[in-house]
């Protein structure tokens, strides 16, 4: 008899937070310790306890560096974890500049949010970790190797796969033995889009008996790599002829670097007079990469070259680096950053964060949303709640450092760059398996494409399909699979109060939108029209409320 525990405490129907307790031979580990990001409710769990006692931790293993899988590792260690935390080499290299980061981010916001609790008579609060926790907890990474069995002990064996999502991101087989029987779980962290620029494609995996995996987009398709370069050039040259600053909302590590690599790409592209005079305008205008975290990011992309597609290891070989270009600049100072704001020459700016919530991004969209010539290029995937995913579902107004900012820039969004496979190459992965798994359990995913992924992968493999709940507890034994337990999310309905102020909040702010959008319209009539529209819409949003 063999047998595992998997505990859901993350990325169960939403995209953050990931978090997996796994029990088996002996021994408990966890699967990634992200942070929540986007709704309020959701980040204010990254303050409440861990609902595992920490000193029982055996090891964790880290599918690679985004905050939404790593981002609560200082915590884990502020509260005494020690184990190893086993990632491969790139991913440790990324948390030594993403970590402090986080937690610098988290002083600065949590500084000025401090501010206002004080003018309002309310207890200051301290940040989850600071920078320096974050640094002190790095002692406890340990890099490994792709493709590399790890014996974690005589019952536990891991191997890292090229999960081809991020520079250093990885599949993590599981292999647990007991009573000389062996079973396997395979974790795929988050799968890479087929097609991303630089890295290799996703490690096919030939077995497993476990199969939790990622449904970002299990019900969508993405544009295929020609298209949307050409897209891409478009937009911008577009913008640029009207003399407008094209400000790319983008994560500093991983989609930064793809877009560098793309830009230089281009003028391998078709040679079309067209086409020519694009790409012409595109190379004559300043490209900035306003973060201190992107340029940090960009010279360890530079130091694991190694691990690039096949391609660009060849471009580098001729001597040419896709991470550089004529008219490239970095960003390094507050004052380099608000200097890009004063100037009237037309640019491309690419900053994180690449959900606008934080970083200097948010100066950037104060600076531009209301500026008719400029356009908001969206390349990542946006989380409910966060201000990104406001401005790409059509708000007429945002509120950015408590100033209301109404939007008249140009907004795209080119989903092609997103760093996750879509819906095809969610199931290709599942089709490569020579043997099948027993149990597939959709996680890192909205509910809604959850179900649609679900519903495919049952109608295509018939293979059975769980969607785990928050705190839901699974026994795992003999390919039989036995929910056990939930534990009860106290945290969300400590917060359910907060969560339904957030709302209140967001509805004030469209009913105060209402006045800035009937004065673009020209007739009574067209005000009218306008006004019944956007009274049913709140109408309907108090119904939800309620």
């Amino acid at each position: 008899m063999i047998y595992l525990k998997i505990t859901f405490l993350g990325a169960t129907k939403t995209v953050t937070g990931s978090n997996f307790l796994v029990e088996g031979a002996g021994k408990k580990f966890l699967v990634d310790c992200g942070m929540f990001q986007g709704q309020a409710v959701e980040e204010l769990e990254n303050e409440s306890d861990f609902l595992f006692d920490v000193n029982e931790i055996d090891f964790m293993i880290l599918t690679h560096a985004h905050i939404d899988h790593s981002g609560r590792i200082p915590k884990l260690y502020k509260e005494g974890y020690r184990g190893d935390v086993i990632a491969t080499k790139a991913t440790c290299d990324l948390c030594s500049i993403m970590l402090p980061d986080s937690g610098h981010i988290q002083e600065v916001e949590l500084e000025w949010r401090n501010k206002k609790r004080i003018r309002k008579g309310e207890a200051i609060k301290s940040p989850l970790y600071t920078a320096e926790d974050a640094e002190k907890s790095l002692e406890i990474f340990a890099p490994v190797k792709y493709d590399t069995i790890i014996d974690v002990d005589e019952n536990i064996k891991l191997r890292f796969n090229d999960a081809g999502h991020m520079l250093g991101s990885a599949i993590i087989e599981v292999w647990i033995k007991e009573n000389n029987k062996i079973e396997k779980a395979v974790f795929t962290g988050d799968l890479g889009n087929n097609d991303i620029p630089l890295l290799d494609s996703p490690t096919m995996i030939e077995d497993a008996d476990y199969l939790i995996m990622e449904s970002t987009y299990g019900n969508r398709f993405h544009m295929r790599n020609d298209d949307k370069a050409k897209l891409f050039l478009n937009i911008v040259s577009e913008t640029l002829e009207k003399n407008g600053t094209v400000i790319i909302p983008s994560f500093a590590v991983g989609r930064t670097q793809e877009i560098l690599f793309e830009i230089d790409k281009l003028k391998d592209s078709e040679q079309s007079e067209e086409f020519k005079k694009q790409y012409n305008k595109l190379m004559s205008v300043p490209v900035y990469v306003d973060s201190p975290l992107a340029i940090s990011a960009t010279e360890i992309f530079k130091e694991n070259m190694d691990l690039f597609e096949e391609e660009v290891r060849n471009r580098l070989k001729q001597g040419n680096s896709p991470l550089d270009f004529p008219g490239l600049n970095f960003s390094k100072t507050a004052e380099d950053s608000k200097a890009l704001n004063e100037s009237n020459i037309p640019s491309i700016i690419i900053s994180a964060s690449g959900m606008c919530d934080v970083g200097r991004i948010k100066h950037h969209l104060k600076h531009n949303l209301w500026n008719p010539n400029s356009t908001i290029l969206f390349v990542g995937y946006q989380a409910p709640g966060t201000l990104g995913h406001t401005i790409v579902n059509g708000a007429e107004t945002v509120k950015i450092y408590g100033e209301e900012i109404a939007i008249n820039a140009r907004i795209e969004y080119i989903e092609g760059y997103s760093g996750h496979a879509d819906q095809e190459w969610l199931m290709n992965f599942i089709y490569s398996f020579i043997r099948k798994p027993k149990q597939i359990f959709l996680v890192h995913g909205e509910p809604e494409g959850q179900i649609v992924l679900k519903q495919k992968i049952e109608e295509e493999t018939n293979l059975p399909v769980t969607i785990p709940s928050f705190g839901e507890q699974y026994l795992l034994e003999n390919g039989e699979t036995k929910l056990l337990t939930k534990l009860e999310d106290t945290n969300k309905a400590k917060y359910e109060s907060l969560n339904i102020v957030e709302k209140l909040e967001k509805l004030k702010e469209q009913i105060d939108s209402i006045e800035i959008a009937l004065k673009k319209e020209k007739t009574e009539e067209d005000r009218a029209l306008l006004l019944k529209e956007k009274i049913k819409n709140i109408e309907t949003e108090i119904k939800t409320l309620i």
